[in-house]
């Protein structure tokens, strides 16, 4: 497990604190596509990329895997707009994005699992019994 202080050197992590939520740019990057909601969401990533990969280190995952998955996820939510959804009314944008990326750590968890136990593939005795007919 990696401490709130660790440092991983190809991102430039100096910590893995949460810096203070600036809402504007919350607000900005969760408007539609123009070139300050681009820089906005290019903030966002740069601030919430350390602590969200500390957090994944803190939960077992590997560096490597750990990068995979804050990667992953950042693609995920720029992919559907869910900066979008932040509502300062209704809590801090730090909970509302580790809420998010412990759903997309457990979809990523179920994902895997389903592919260790044959995610999708027919059972070859399902095979067997069709071409009996």
């Amino acid at each position: 497990m990696v401490s709130s202080g660790s440092h991983n050197p190809s991102y430039g992590v100096p910590d893995g604190r949460f810096r203070t939520t600036r809402w504007s740019v919350v607000m900005a990057a969760g408007r539609r596509t123009t070139r300050v909601s681009r820089k906005a969401l290019e903030a966002l990533c740069r601030n919430y990329w350390p602590p969200l990969y500390v957090f994944a280190r803190q939960k077992g995952h590997s560096v490597e895997d750990a990068e995979d998955l804050v990667q992953g996820f950042f693609a995920r939510i720029l992919e559907r707009k869910q900066i979008a959804k932040a509502d300062r009314s209704i809590g801090r944008f730090r909970t509302f994005l580790l809420a998010m990326f412990e759903h997309y750590l457990a979809d990523e968890w179920d994902r895997a699992s389903a592919q260790k136990r044959g995610g999708g593939s027919v059972p070859s005795s399902c095979l067997r019994g069709s071409r009996a007919r």
